[in-house]
């Protein structure tokens, strides 16, 4: 019910009737209002045209964690949440940006949507910028989105290259900033922003034993 509430808030935020919104987004009211009361998922075209009409990243409809690994002492999920999703050995491998993406298995995690799933994904982590908060041999659960707010980890790919880095968005730049200090931010600006995207959201982080 997490989205179906943030979704709520954020259209009455925007003095919004569910009549209004429903006509924005070319839906007749009581469908609209079915995904405001939780009764249905929201598809990820959906989710983009959303925020388009309420001028927002879909990072603000999606505040709240939508996944989380099983602790071994914790209490059974129901299955319908638990799903086996694939974990990649590197960044832009998870990305499809190298031939050599295989998949080199699966973890169990509670995913909350099920239109999250699809667009859900793990990945084995190399290199120390992000440390400590995010270490070499760490896995990352990673949602598949293409803007996220300013402040938050995301992975960004650089045309081939793939990074994971806190983003900062200043007029007509990016600026990738690591968390190690020992590495300095990175500035992307004119003409090389257009090789350059937010494809995920950083929403987890499992630490390597």
């Amino acid at each position: 019910m997490a989205l179906a509430d943030n979704l709520k808030k954020a259209r009455q935020k925007a003095n919004l009737s569910q009549a209004e919104m429903a006509d924005k987004l070319n839906l007749n009211v009581r469908t609209y209002g079915s995904y405001e009361r939780g009764e249905r998922d929201v598809s990820t075209a959906l989710l983009r045209n959303i925020c388009q009409a309420l001028d927002i990243s879909s990072d603000e409809l999606l505040e709240t964690k939508t996944s989380h690994i099983i602790e071994p002492n914790a209490s059974i999920p129901p299955s319908d949440k638990v799903h086996m999703i694939p974990i990649f050995g590197s960044v832009a491998a998870g990305f499809g940006a190298y031939a050599d993406s295989d998949i080199l298995g699966y973890m169990p995690l509670v995913v909350e949507n099920s239109y999250d799933v699809e667009n859900t994904l793990i990945i084995k982590v190399e290199g120390e910028s992000m440390y400590p908060i995010i270490c070499d041999g760490d896995k990352i659960v990673v949602r598949k989105q293409d803007s996220v707010d300013n402040g938050r980890i995301a992975v960004i790919m650089i045309g081939d290259e793939a990074v994971v880095k806190r983003i900062e968005c200043d007029k007509n730049k990016l600026i990738l900033h690591s968390i190690n200090p020992m590495f300095s931010p990175r500035v992307i600006e004119g003409e090389a922003l257009a090789d350059c995207r937010i494809v995920g959201l950083v929403q987890q982080v499992i630490k390597a034993v």
